[in-house]
């Protein structure tokens, strides 16, 4: 019998697949009433020690050049989170270990310093997080993003955040300030608009309504928020495209975006298993859907195709968000952030590696 885990986004454990070993249930093994009872497993933190921070980004799908990542696995449980595999290489599953086991990269704001000193760093700006989300819930405890916002303030350099936790709005003090130099943009992720669909697909994440309210409180500040509809999954939230867009509009969202699901590695196995967990009437259909979009396959790694999809049901989605962005949103040219003030204080120094 598969136990339940409340609160947690799978009920899953996949094997590591590079493991050469992995521990399975002894099916013979006669469970009592006992061991039918709801699990709710609880988060481990693990402090590690990273080697690096600043991450280059050449992807031509994504508009970024540096990402940083501070934790490394997330605890909001989104079913889709693309990250999830990247819980292999630490040792972990891709399911239940993603969120929770958390690694947190106790030195991270050591390293980021002597990567940012180093005489040949050329100054761009820098997204927190490309991989797992800043602000989950263990920032409240080892407070490593703020940490990194006070280095970026003191040292003039331009950060980007994507996030989907109202938690940001503790460091509203420092994005302000950031702001006043040009040196901060927000994206913040909106993938419902109906919290019961939020709930099912990221059951530790902030409320819709809290995010819409971190938007309008963002913007009331003059900071440029980007509103990520991300994923759009067809037959699950793909219905709530123009009511999603209109919310972020209307709580002050300067831009907006949208990519369609795509389920590589492990992720194919996660979805299908919380599928047939949360909606069994509908698991075929929304799994023929989603391989629709990526030429039959539900997993795409083809740059420029793998972010929007192709065919008939990828077009659907993308005219229903034209439509909707041109009905609520106005064309905004924003100003590229600074990235002329960089000024490592004092106590840095410019180095070679």
């Amino acid at each position: 019998m598969e136990h339940k885990k409340s609160g947690r986004g799978t009920t899953s454990h996949v094997a590591n697949r590079y493991h050469q070993q992995n521990y399975v249930p002894d099916p013979d093994f006669d469970q009592t009433a006992e061991d039918e009872l709801v699990i709710s497993p609880k988060t481990k933190c693990i402090e590690v020690l990273a080697k690096s921070m600043i991450n280059v980004v050449k992807s031509p799908d994504l508009p970024m050049d540096y990402s940083l990542n501070p934790y490394q696995g997330c605890e909001h449980g989104c079913i889709y989170c693309y990250a999830r595999p990247t819980h292999n290489y630490w040792g972990y599953s891709a399911a239940d270990d993603f969120e929770t086991k958390i690694m947190v990269k106790t030195n991270a704001l050591e390293i980021l310093k002597k990567e940012m000193c180093a005489k040949k760093y050329i100054p761009k700006p820098i997204v927190l997080s490309g991989n797992t989300d800043c602000y989950q819930p263990v920032e409240k405890k080892y407070g490593l993003t703020r940490k990194i916002l006070e280095l970026m303030l003191e040292w003039k350099h331009p950060v980007m955040i994507i996030t989907k936790n109202a938690l940001i709005k503790r460091d509203l003090d420092l994005l302000d300030q950031l702001n006043q130099l040009n040196l901060v943009r927000v994206a913040i992720s909106v993938t419902a608009s109906q919290d019961a669909t939020r709930r099912i697909m990221e059951p530790r994440a902030s409320s819709i309504l809290s995010r819409l309210s971190t938007i309008r409180l963002l913007s009331k500040l003059d900071i440029p928020v980007h509103a990520m509809l991300a994923p759009i999954i067809p037959g699950i939230n793909s219905h709530e495209i123009f009511e999603m867009v209109s919310a972020c509009a209307d709580a002050g969202a300067k831009t907006c975006s949208y990519q369609i699901i795509r389920l590589n590695g492990d992720l194919q196995q996660i979805f299908e298993e919380w599928l047939e967990l949360q909606m069994p009437e509908k698991k075929e259909k929304v799994l023929n859907q989603i391989k629709s979009c990526h030429g039959g396959s539900l997993a795409d790694s083809r740059f420029k195709i793998r972010m929007k999809g192709e065919g008939n049901m990828a077009d659907i989605i993308k005219q229903q968000f034209l439509l909707a962005k041109t009905k609520y949103f106005q064309a905004v040219d924003l100003p590229p952030l600074n990235v002329e003030i960089f000024s490592p204080s004092k106590n840095g120094m410019r180095t070679l590696w």
